[in-house]
């Protein structure tokens, strides 16, 4: 249950838990603060009764002291002061006692005689000057809030005073001491009581009104931290989503719901050859290609579903582009569409790969067929090419004998090695690293090539660094596939030309680059891409294993071949070997 409310979260986005812990700690400080202004305002009240009872009996005793005035002209009545002063407003009663208690007046006549002050050291108050109250009962049950004191009503009576004259007393004249007293004064507290709870439910609804502020305040506070997190965590979730999208590596096109391009990322610019400032914003169907446009169209169809197929994509400068693509609808929770979006892959690379494996899986055939066959053919070889020389021998004085045997000896040569060539082929290529000189290799290869050259009207001229070291190569195989490079650019120049032979070594000495180059006639561009292909040959005597041999031994070597050709201008064949230096 303690779980359930901990992860629960109110519209603020903040747990029930820390709002029910801000009122535990506003409501203790705000009651506190309430009862602290009721205890105020009772101990304001208090001091204004005290001070409205001080006022009263001092005014009772000014009055007293104004009334001996008349003691001359029949004596001062106290009683009948006390009870016409008692009619004024708010006054329960007023009484004067004696030491003992005994009331001496008293607002109420018939009370006058009794014993007042009950619980109250009536002594002791008579000795003091300072206001003292209480609250007691009155006579109907109600609370009445009462001030007494000394009472001191004894002066000089106005208008007598001592020396010669009239209303002058006598030299030596002394009024007798007044017994000690004790005035009370009672105040109704009805009006007093009133104002109190008025002023309690004041302070109360004060205090709620302070409290639901306070609480709105620490909510208010809480929804702004509230608020704050959850921009600082959408922003985070939006770099980090804009970082994924724009660095994923498959392109990704998204739409809003009018169909405006809303997002863009590299890839996309990659493959479509657009930029996304120039895109992002504009209407879809301009900006996107037609292929690609007809996939978001075909999902506006009926009970479409996230298409997933792979398409023929032409983009800006009529290049085609196979694409693997996924597009789908987006949608809120309410199901309102919010745009579409589109995820492809360039296919090129993955096309070719799929090429490559089908070729290979050609050649393992071939090599697996060209093996059985092989074998089998050597032998009758062998048998046609030995009766062949036995009759060139018999019929040498018969010219068109000893000829027609001499044709057969060699077509059974030529068949010989084209089943070598197939043989080779068909096994695996064992590659056996040795020191090998590049400069010298080179040149043992043009001199063994310099009769054919001189034949064709070719000059070969072979460029090297000064000094090179060893290297580990497999001499005798790049021995093979060089001969062949250089055969098959000196037949290529009919006319004569030069046979460029380069050579580049890498700064860290980890890969070596020879680059074989002829002003032959050139290959055609739609040859290029088979001339490694087993049996594909433009020449008339070829067998076409010659380049397939050569593609076989540099794989093998885990090296690069490559070839760049223009007709009627020249070819270039770049060979990029690993090798381990051997200073």
């Amino acid at each position: 249950m303690m779980d359930r409310i901990k992860n629960t979260k109110f519209w603020t986005g903040v747990p029930p838990w820390v709002l029910l812990g801000a009122v535990a700690v506003l409501l203790p400080i705000f009651a506190f603060m309430t009862m602290q202004n009721i205890h105020r305002e009772k101990e304001f009240t208090t001091r204004l009764l005290v001070e409205k009872g001080g006022a009263l009996i001092r005014s009772f005793e000014a009055g007293t002291r104004s009334g001996m005035m008349g003691m001359q002209r029949g004596g001062f009545q106290l009683q009948r002061l006390l009870t016409e002063m008692s009619q004024l407003p708010d006054i329960a009663h007023l009484i004067v006692t004696d030491v003992a208690g005994n009331i001496i007046a008293h607002s109420d006549l018939d009370r006058v005689g009794s014993v007042y002050g009950k619980g109250l050291d009536v002594d002791l108050a008579s000795q003091s000057k300072r206001l003292d109250w209480r609250i007691v009962k009155g006579t109907d049950g109600t609370p009445v809030f009462e001030v007494f004191r000394k009472f001191e009503p004894t002066g000089t009576p106005m208008g007598m005073m001592r020396g010669p004259g009239p209303r002058r007393l006598p030299e030596g004249f002394e009024f007798p001491p007044e017994p000690p007293r004790v005035i009370f004064v009672g105040l109704d507290m009805a009006s007093i009581e009133e104002a109190q709870r008025s002023d309690v439910w004041h302070a109360i609804l004060m205090g709620t009104i302070l409290l639901l502020a306070g609480f709105a305040g620490i909510a208010l506070l809480l929804l702004a931290q509230s608020h704050r997190a959850a921009r600082t965590s959408l922003s985070r979730i939006k770099a980090f989503s804009d970082h994924v999208v724009e660095n994923m590596p498959i392109g990704l096109v998204a739409t809003d719901s009018r169909q405006r391009v809303a997002v863009f990322n590299q890839v996309a610019e990659s493959v479509l050859q657009a930029s996304a400032a120039s895109v992002i914003g504009c209407p879809a169907k301009q900006a996107l290609p037609a292929a690609l446009w007809s996939q978001v169209e075909a999902l506006d169809a009926p009970n479409a579903a996230v298409l997933e197929k792979e398409i023929d994509c032409r983009i800006s400068g009529g290049r085609v582009i196979p694409l693997e693509i996924g597009a789908g609808r987006l949608t809120d929770e309410d199901g309102r569409d919010l745009g579409s979006i589109l995820l492809f892959k360039d296919l090129s690379e993955v096309r070719t790969l799929r090429s490559e494996i089908a070729r290979n899986q050609r050649l393992v055939t071939v090599g697996r067929l060209a093996a059985g066959v092989a074998h089998e053919i050597r032998n009758p070889l062998s048998s046609i090419k030995g009766f062949a020389t036995y009759f060139r021998e018999r019929y040498r004085e018969n010219d068109q004998d000893a000829q027609t045997a001499s044709i057969l000896i060699q077509e059974v040569d030529r068949l010989n090695r084209v089943v070598s060539q197939l043989l080779e082929f068909s096994r695996p290529v064992n590659i056996l690293p040795r020191p090998v000189r590049p400069d010298r290799l080179l040149a043992d290869i043009a001199k063994l090539v310099e009769p054919q050259a001189q034949a064709k009207g070719v000059t070969v001229a072979v460029r090297h660094p000064a000094d090179m070291p060893d290297v580990l190569l497999d001499g005798d195989r790049l021995n093979q596939v060089l001969l062949n490079l250089f055969l098959n650019g000196i037949e290529a120049m009919d006319r004569g030309g030069v046979l460029t032979v380069r050579v580049a070594e890498a700064s860290n000495a980890s890969r070596l680059e020879i680059r074989v180059s002829d002003t032959g006639t050139g290959i055609r561009p739609e040859d290029l891409a088979h001339i490694f292909e087993p049996y594909f040959t433009t020449k008339p005597g070829g067998t076409g294993l010659g380049l397939a041999i050569a593609h076989n031994i540099i794989e093998a070597m885990g090296a690069e071949i490559t070839v760049q050709s223009t007709p009627d201008t020249g070819t270039t064949f770049t060979l990029k070997l690993p090798v381990h230096s051997q200073r």
